[in-house]
Formats: structure tokens, C-alpha cells, sequence
């Protein structure tokens, strides 16, 4: 039964968003993309489609805009034309005004999820093999510190999720966000979330702000939702002092892009200079998980990759543990390919002996070419 306040935000949508209503109600949706009051399209499956949903007019849908940024507290106007807020639901929206948008009120509403993920069901899904989920359970059981990086949704906060998830019990996660979206199944979580300026530009706290405050607060582990900027500094300060197992998401298309972006984000901190940042960040992270969105609509982790400091020309060092060799078209228009070893070992194997932990040197072997013609 829904709450007094959801009824209330249901309400709001009822009257100011009724031509896409529709979309926000239904479950195998989850994005609904506004370009203007005439163009609504629709994410299905993984997949963009266009809908025959219409606003009435601009007025009507900067109305409804601005008052669902009323609804949660925020401000969209000419002076401030951007809005990105949590909805009661926990779904996202980011919207852009004329007279930034050009071509009309541009709205993104990206759902929130209700059904409960776990490995078990990511690996139904094919986004990673039983071996490679296995592998990160033990990343998270040994404390690695680990970079979920990835374009905009590939799936970088469904997989954070699922990786807090698997951090041993009886400790004390940190979680810092812009907007509470990340699900976590753990007993002892405390949740950070960043506040906007006023008016009158003042009272804002921001994701650098709460994960200084974080560091006070006696954690075991920091999650940050996604790093976008000088936090980056702190979080790799953190990683290097003794807080094992921190995690968090960035936007990028490989380990190392990944890398080099959490150098760029930490620089504007200042007070460091590169070669002492980069030999920093060599040491802090030790995994990058690359996910991407395929063109078949389909999320899938791509490459698990192990950061092993930098070269003579300051260059990131990274190796694939695991990642996906080919991927083959198929009739229906699906890609076939699963994450594969490398045949590269981990460093820290012995760490998985000395806990007895029952994955053999052996499972890093790749599989020979007969094998794989044969499972295709």
C-alpha cells in the first residue's frame, strides 16, 4: 500500500506527466527519454524505441518539470535550467530547459529497478560466467579495492550493488551519493547523500564533503555510487591508508581510460603533483571491472582487469584476469561470447591459498580451441 507521500508524488504525476504515465507504470520499461513535447522515446529490453506520446504544448511540460522538481525540493528556472533529482520511487530524472535545450524540455527518467538482483540471476541474464562471479566474490572477501567502470547505463550501479552485497559480514560500510540509488543487502550501511545550494547559493554539501566526513566515522569499507570529480583524490587517500575493499563506479570505456580519468577528476584537488598521484593510484585500486551496454541491448561485464602500478612513461600497467575475446552475431540479432581467463594469474593467488579458498590455479587456465568450438 503505498504511503501518503507516494500517493501524493503518484498524484503529481498523474497531473503533470499523464502522457507518459503509461511508460513510468510499466515494468519491462526502464527509461523514458523526453526530447520535447513530441518526441517521447522509450528503453525495452535494452533497446530505444520511439512512442507516440505527445505533451500538448512546451508550456505543459516545463509545468509539469518544474513541478516535480518543486515536488522533491529542488529548483529548475531560466538561472538554473539543469534538475537532477531521486524520485520517492528511487527512479533518477535529469532534465535541461530552454533556453539550453534547443530543441525543448528534455527529460531522462531512468526507473528504478524492483526486481531483486543477485549473481545468481546476473548470471542467468548473461552479463558474467559462474567462474568470473566467483572470482569478484572472492575480490570482495579479500578486501580488493575495485573501479566499476563503464558508459551510461551499461549496468555500473546494478553491479556495484551486487559487489557490496558480497563484502563478508560484521563490517561498516560507508555508502556517498549524489542520489540514493544503490541497493544493498547488508546489515550495517550507513548512506550518504549529497544536498544542493540554496537560492541563495549556499548550504551545499557535496560528494568531496561527505567522503571527508566519512573517513571520521570509522569505516570498513567507502562506497562511493559514482566518482565525478575531485573526491577522486580522497577515495585513492583512502584506499592507500587502510581502508581495504572501497569500491565505486566512473565513466569509461576501458581499465585504463579508467585510470587516466581518476587521475584527471583527483588533479583538480590539488596539492599533489601527477608522478606522485599516478604512483597513488598504481597502488590503490587493484581490480577494474569493465561492463558494457552491447548493441544486442544486452549488459554484460566485458574484461576483469588488475592494476599493477606504471611504466618508465608514466603509463598504467593493467592485465586482463578475464575478459570476452569474440563476440558472434547470431540470426536473432543477439551476440554470443562469454568472459573468458586469460591465463594470466592474479597477484595475489597466494592470498586465495593461504584462506583455502577453493578456486585452483587451474580455473585461470583458458579453455583450449577445441573446447571452445565445441561449446559453440
Amino acid at each position: 500500500m503505498a504511503s501518503g507521500r507516494e500517493q501524493a508524488f503518484r498524484d503529481a504525476l498523474n497531473n503533470y506527466l499523464s502522457p507518459v504515465v503509461k511508460y513510468l507504470d510499466d515494468p519491462k520499461i526502464t527509461e523514458v527519454l523526453i526530447n520535447g513535447p513530441n518526441e517521447v522515446f522509450v528503453e525495452h529490453g535494452g533497446k530505444l524505441h520511439r512512442t507516440d506520446a505527445k505533451f500538448t504544448s512546451e508550456d505543459e511540460l516545463q509545468a509539469g518539470i518544474t513541478a516535480i522538481a518543486n515536488y522533491v525540493n529542488r529548483r529548475i528556472n531560466e538561472e538554473n535550467p539543469r534538475l537532477d533529482a531521486r524520485l520517492p520511487d528511487g527512479s533518477r530524472i535529469h532534465a535541461v530547459i530552454p533556453p539550453c535545450a534547443r530543441s525543448g524540455s528534455t527529460v531522462a527518467i531512468r526507473k528504478f529497478s524492483q526486481v531483486k538482483v543477485d549473481f545468481k540471476k546476473y548470471i542467468e541474464w548473461g552479463a558474467v560466467t559462474p567462474e568470473a562471479a566467483q572470482f569478484l566474490e572472492i575480490s570482495m572477501f579479500l578486501g580488493k579495492n575495485v573501479l566499476v567502470s563503464g558508459g551510461t547505463g551499461s549496468g555500473k550501479t546494478t553491479l556495484l550493488g551486487l559487489l557490496c552485497g558480497r563484502i563478508p559480514p560484521g563490517q561498516r560500510i560507508i555508502v556517498i551519493e549524489d542520489a540514493s540509488e544503490l541497493i544493498i543487502h547488508y546489515e550495517h550501511v550507513v548512506r550518504f547523500e549529497t544536498k544542493m545550494a540554496d537560492e541563495l547559493g549556499k548550504g551545499e554539501v557535496s560528494i568531496y564533503d561527505l567522503l571527508k566526513s566519512s573517513l571520521r566515522l570509522r569505516p570498513d569499507r567507502i562506497i562511493v555510487g559514482e566518482v565525478r570529480g575531485s573526491e577522486a583524490f580522497e577515495l585513492i587517500q583512502a584506499m592507500n591508508t587502510g581502508h581495504k575493499g572501497c569500491l565505486g563506479t566512473i565513466h569509461s570505456n576501458s581499465a585504463e581510460d579508467a585510470l587516466v580519468r581518476l587521475e584527471s577528476l583527483a588533479l583538480g584537488a590539488g596539492g599533489i603533483s601527477e608522478r606522485a598521484l599516478q604512483h597513488s593510484i598504481g597502488s590503490a585500486i587493484d581490480l577494474v571491472v569493465q561492463i558494457s551496454r552491447l548493441r544486442d541491448g544486452s549488459r554484460r561485464i566485458v574484461s576483469i582487469s588488475e592494476v599493477e602500478g606504471t611504466d618508465e612513461n608514466n603509463n598504467y600497467i593493467t592485465r586482463d584476469i578475464y575478459n570476452i575475446p569474440s563476440l558472434e552475431l547470431q540470426g536473432d540479432g543477439t551476440l554470443k561470447g562469454d568472459i573468458l581467463p586469460t591465463g594470466e594469474l592474479p597477484s595475489f593467488m597466494n592470498e586465495i591459498e593461504e584462506n583455502k579458498i577453493p578456486f585452483p590455479r587451474s580455473r585461470f587456465r583458458p579453455p583450449s580451441k577445441k573446447t571452445k568450438k565445441q561449446a559453440s
